[in-house]
């Protein structure tokens, strides 16, 4: 025994794999025989996996003995170890019992979302109960066979730091297991280390029996001492989607990848910044292109809208509803789905929302019929949900299964290169539309670069045409645009939410409006209404709650009134009373 441990720790060594570190979680007993079986097993499992991985043969035949190896020193039902091609599909599968390359019985019992979300997100999985893990999908159940509580482990294999495949295994839990998924994540974390060195070399040796005696001595003695890195994903492009800054370009490498997989994506960023066209480069790049792309903000409807939208409804539900109507899940079966704003939905709503991500099936509103589908969902918002959460404002249960793979889409000032490629472009558009020549000239172009905005590319584009429509020569210079001449209220706006100060305008009223109202009347109206002198903040989601109970009060408890009386809407009234608990009382 104490040969074999010797020979793997030297074994992991070679591999760049300290193994005291990868069992140094497991709990330690010198007293307890049955601990210290289970690690003189894994040891001598891990001796014979080096030698099986050290074997001149076939990369198949080594991982498929190494996962028969596996199966000796660890509890599990079966055992998978897939690796991807430069595309990303699967290249080299082999299983418990499957020892060769695109087994096909092998790959249908695959739990492919999960090991795709391992290579995409390049970290470990643990499901204690594959039943109540959001990555499973029914299929992944099926497969795996859920009719007693299985647990799920999956580890990257990784070459050079990139994800090229998985290590999964899994099991039937038992509550007298000696067993822990901590320690085994570990284990299982060092063995595909070791198939990734190996599956390193074999590349790097197949790329080296290819090339002609004369290149290889040309290369070995030019770059001898060069260590060659990763090849690089070519460039993606995508429509609508203009840009070559790093920002953006690592935005559109992540797209690529991420379009491949069925899982959620949750695109965050501010307002204005493309998260729609993103979306759409999802749905485009992935393989249900062809399939429909139905897109709803869910902001721009009231609740009871919104479920009909969504789940459609059958004659007769409500009282408009004349003719039965399919929803938007069922308009997008096959396709994909795509759910703007979904940070402003009400918390009655996320929980009917849940159900239908979870289980994929829903019924029409005045219905009981189930209707199944199958619908990739992409959400988007430019809320921050992790203080939503905390604020119990939107279920942590949704926030979980919404965020699978979370995309940031960067604000326009982070990519501050693409702004003369996306002004240039609006430019065009504008001219086209008009039958105009407008071009920049130089100085026009480093104003734009200095300028902040806040409301990202949409507020870009309200800028060049502003511009264009109000200069007056054939080209747009440095005092055409209105920061030049003091009049930009998107920079008022930027200063105020930095912190530094800022002119406000002044208030634009009609004429008709300072001579209806003497100045003796506006200040005996000032004092009889406390709400007249109050003024909401442009861009406040939620007023005072003493306001709104005052304004409540005043109109006799009427929503639409005090909405009215307030300057804003019924819906955002209904949220400040349900939010500090006010009971709206019945006069």
């Amino acid at each position: 025994m104490h040969h074999n441990i010797s020979k793997s720790e030297q074994n992991a060594r070679d591999c760049g794999i300290s193994l005291p570190n990868a069992i140094k979680g497991c709990p330690k007993s010198d007293t307890n025989p049955a601990s210290v079986a289970l690690h003189e097993r894994a040891l001598t499992g891990i001796f014979e996996i080096s030698k099986v991985l050290a074997d001149a043969a076939r990369l198949e035949l080594k991982l498929a003995k190494v996962v028969d190896l596996l199966h000796s020193f660890v509890q599990m039902r079966h055992g998978i170890i897939a690796l991807c091609d430069a595309e990303g599909g699967l290249d080299i599968t082999v299983a418990t019992g499957c020892g060769t390359n695109g087994n096909e019985p092998s790959r249908s019992r695959l739990p492919r979302n999960a090991i795709d979300q391992i290579v995409t997100t390049d970290t470990p999985l643990l499901a204690e109960d594959i039943a109540m893990h959001p990555t499973f999908t029914a299929a992944d159940i099926e497969v795996l066979g859920a009719s007693d509580t299985v647990s799920f482990i999956g580890v990257p294999i990784r070459v050079d730091g990139n994800a090229i495949g998985a290590l999964t295994l899994d099991r039937v839990l038992e509550s007298r297991s000696s067993y822990r998924l901590d320690d085994d994540v570990r284990l299982l974390t060092m063995i595909a280390n070791m198939v990734g060195q190996t599956v390193k070399l074999h590349r790097f040796s197949a790329a080296d029996r290819e090339r002609t005696p004369e290149l290889e001595h040309r290369l070995q003695t030019k770059f001898s001492d060069v260590k060659h890195p990763a090849p690089r994903r070519k460039k993606v492009h995508v429509e609508g989607m203009i840009g070559d800054s790093p920002a953006i370009s690592a935005l559109l490498e992540k797209i690529a990848v991420v379009a491949k997989a069925k899982t959620t994506v949750l695109l965050r960023g501010e307002s204005g910044t493309g998260k729609e066209l993103a979306a759409k480069a999802i749905h485009e790049l992935s393989p249900r292109a062809k399939r429909p792309f139905v897109k709803l903000n869910c902001a721009a409807l009231p609740e009871t809208v919104l479920e009909s939208e969504l789940f459609g409804h059958e004659k007769g539900a409500f009282t408009s509803a004349f003719n039965s109507r399919k929803g938007r899940f069922e308009l997008a079966d096959k396709g994909t789905l795509f759910l703007d704003e979904i940070g402003e939905i009400s918390a009655s709503f996320q929980a009917k929302l849940l159900r239908v991500l979870q289980e994929q099936e829903f019924e029409r509103v005045g219905s009981n019929q189930t209707i199944k589908v199958d619908v990739r969902v992409i959400a988007a918002t430019n809320r921050n949900l992790e203080e939503a959460v905390a604020r119990n404002e939107f279920r942590a249960d949704l926030y979980y299964r919404i965020n699978v793979v979370p995309l940031l889409v960067p604000a326009l000032r982070q990519r501050r290169s693409d702004i003369p490629l996306l002004a240039a472009e609006f430019l065009k558009k504008f001219n086209d539309e008009n039958g105009c020549t407008l071009t920049f000239d130089p100085h026009a172009i480093e104003v734009l670069m200095k300028c902040e905005f806040p409301g990202n590319i949409r507020e870009l584009e309200n800028c060049v045409h502003r511009t264009a429509i109000l200069a007056e020569g054939l080209s747009i210079g440095r005092n055409d645009f209105a920061c030049s001449q003091g009049q930009c209220f998107a920079e008022a706006l930027w200063k105020c939410r930095s912190g530094k100060a800022a002119l406000q305008p002044p208030p634009i009223l009609p004429e008709s409006a300072n001579l209806a109202t003497p100045p003796d009347e506006a200040a005996s109206s000032a004092a009889t209404n406390p709400l007249a002198g109050a003024t909401h903040p442009i861009g406040a989601r939620t007023p005072d709650i003493e306001r709104v109970i005052a304004a409540m009060e005043r109109c006799g408890w009427v929503q639409a009134k005090a909405a009215r009386l307030l300057g804003l809407t019924p819906r955002q009234i209904g949220y400040v009373l349900r939010k500090y608990g006010v009971e709206i009382k019945r006069l």
